[in-house]
């Protein structure tokens, strides 16, 4: 399947795959994904990677329906800076394709924030690392898998 589908497997956490077909011209991979699974739009989050401080790179998981606050994942992470990384870089050190990234299975493991709107939620849905392609797990348990951190990061 993909690395992040095989973590989740591993780990022996409760989780549910969706598939989709992707259309290549839908840019919004997070809001395709809830339009044609019939989610909810406040369960699906996308993966967005940062550059601290021009340096490390770090992880935001945040609702499709929202946007990242750089300034708030800095502060999470103890930056004083986050910028978008660049997306060669992210392919690379991931190892997923943009619109696919997953949290799960990267590559290398990223500092990880997740957005505390997820929190509240019983599951969440998150890329399975390809475009088309969702996993359904709890909160908790992507936390627990991605060491992850949850914080206000969602603007």
């Amino acid at each position: 399947m993909t690395p992040a589908v095989d973590q989740a497997r591993k780990a022996g956490i409760a989780h549910r795959i969706h598939e989709y077909s992707h259309d290549p011209a839908n840019e919004s991979y997070g809001l395709e994904a809830a339009e044609k699974l019939g989610l909810d739009p406040a369960q699906v989050f996308k993966t967005l990677v940062v550059s601290l401080d021009g340096k490390a790179l770090a992880v935001g998981i945040v609702p499709v329906v929202g946007k990242l606050n750089l300034k708030q994942i800095a502060k999470a992470a103890g930056a004083k800076k986050a910028a978008m990384a660049d997306p060669v870089e992210v392919e690379r050190v991931t190892g997923y394709v943009l619109g696919g990234v997953s949290p799960l299975g990267q590559k290398k493991r990223l500092k990880t924030f997740i957005d505390d709107s997820a929190a509240v939620l019983d599951t969440i849905h998150v890329s399975a690392g390809r475009r088309g392609l969702e996993i359904e797990l709890s909160p908790q348990d992507l936390a627990r898998l991605t060491s992850g951190v949850f914080a206000p990061i969602a603007g």
